[in-house]
């Protein structure tokens, strides 16, 4: 494609109700641009011609022949606006991508790319703010004192806090009562999607309350126990939530209590497989990786426990199906995630994959991957169910889920 023919990048386009009129919103999961422009939904006729095989005369052309003409200018200044927020497959994106990806390579550390955003970015208002989660009736109440008995693993979301921080701290104050790893080995979806099942990085997760070290010894011995390129996707890092949101609660957690260390693990391949009609371990890489993680736990005799970052559902207009969620739907929801969740409470991965195949995915379950991982990780080990919770809004509806094992 030339940068004469216009072309949408892979981005996330959904309708958003605004002040009575109907607005079509564009934005970029991977975050190389942090804008979101909301365009009029008439335009979606225009952008459906941004294709990359169209310049701007065939795209005015096309439109004046299925009677919906508009003028040149109108659509090279769309172009130009695109353009400039980085929503188009173009030179002028090529270069922003290459210097923001060699940065964050270059970079000695993972910078806390949310803070200030999803969570405060001042130390003092993020341990006020996070204090806060614990408080009933939606949290769990205060945390007492550690008394030890083992948490190996947790499911935990990775919905922004201000939606569903207490669920978050259903999770976490069983670590903080009965937890006695200190190295966490932190699974998180890949919302983008990357060519990898799975993507490590030996950078410190940042935090507003100091790094999430990350154990680089035992991510090199993972690595190279694993035979594939653990490193080919690291950029998946650079922008993603669902590990950055685990490791601010491990600080928040730990600080001045104890030394922690992380292990963070990007992971894309369940929906993969279910979109190849594949089981998800027919792709070598994936048994290869987790026999080499079980291999590498064990030769590090470190108290080890894992965390997925993982919500479930994802349904409505926001989500790209054609009508608001209803109560009747909400429940319906419930119900299915509620005997999903059955399959991760007996720590049964195959079950758990085949509740989703069952119904192609229906709800959307975004924690597949993590979820799988860490059912395998814990071989079997069973699970309770802390906190079951949805954001009900009727364009988007997600729900989410606390477990401890």
């Amino acid at each position: 494609m030339s940068d004469a023919a216009p072309r949408l990048r892979e981005i996330e386009a959904f309708p958003v109700d605004q002040d009575g009129e109907r607005y079509l919103a564009l934005r970029d999961p991977t975050g190389y641009t942090a804008a979101v422009v909301m365009l009029p939904l008439g335009l979606l006729h225009v952008l459906r011609l941004f294709d990359g095989e169209h310049d701007v005369g065939q795209i005015q052309g096309a439109l004046e022949r299925d009677g919906a003409p508009v003028r040149r200018e109108h659509i090279e200044a769309l172009v130009a606006a695109l353009d400039e927020h980085g929503f188009l497959a173009s030179s002028g994106f090529a270069a922003r991508r290459q210097a923001m990806d060699a940065a964050f390579l270059a970079a000695a550390s993972r910078p806390a790319c949310h803070a200030g955003g999803a969570y405060p970015d001042d130390p003092v208002r993020l341990r006020a703010t996070m204090d806060g989660f614990f408080a009933p009736p939606a949290g769990p109440g205060a945390r007492e004192a550690f008394r030890g008995g083992g948490i190996h693993g947790l499911v935990a979301p990775h919905i922004d806090f201000h939606r569903g921080g207490p669920a978050y701290a259903w999770a976490y104050r069983d670590l903080a009562e009965r937890g006695e790893a200190d190295l966490f080995v932190v699974f998180g979806t890949c919302h983008a999607g990357m060519p990898d099942p799975f993507a490590l990085t030996g950078k410190d997760y940042d935090t507003p309350l100091g790094p999430a070290r990350v154990d680089r010894e035992f991510v090199h011995a993972l690595a190279a126990r694993a035979r594939q390129d653990c490193f080919g996707s690291e950029l998946a890092h650079r922008h993603e939530h669902s590990i950055e949101f685990q490791a601010v609660f491990l600080q928040y957690l730990y600080e001045g209590r104890r030394e922690i260390t992380i292990v963070p693990v990007l992971t894309s391949f369940v929906h993969e497989a279910l979109a190849r009609g594949a089981h998800p371990e027919d792709d070598s890489r994936v048994p290869a990786f987790l026999d080499a993680l079980g291999d590498t736990v064990a030769a590090s005799r470190r108290r080890v426990a894992f965390i997925a970052g993982a919500d479930l559902a994802h349904v409505g207009p926001r989500f790209g199906d054609p009508s608001p969620v209803s109560p009747a739907e909400l429940a319906t929801i419930d119900r299915e995630d509620r005997q999903m969740l059955a399959t991760v409470e007996a720590g049964d991965a195959a079950a758990f994959f085949e509740s989703a195949r069952r119904d192609g995915d229906r709800r959307r379950i975004c924690g597949l991957s993590p979820i799988y991982t860490l059912l395998r990780a814990l071989g079997g080990a069973r699970g309770t169910l802390r906190r079951y919770g949805q954001w009900p809004d009727p364009q988007g509806v997600v729900s989410f889920a606390s477990m401890v094992f």
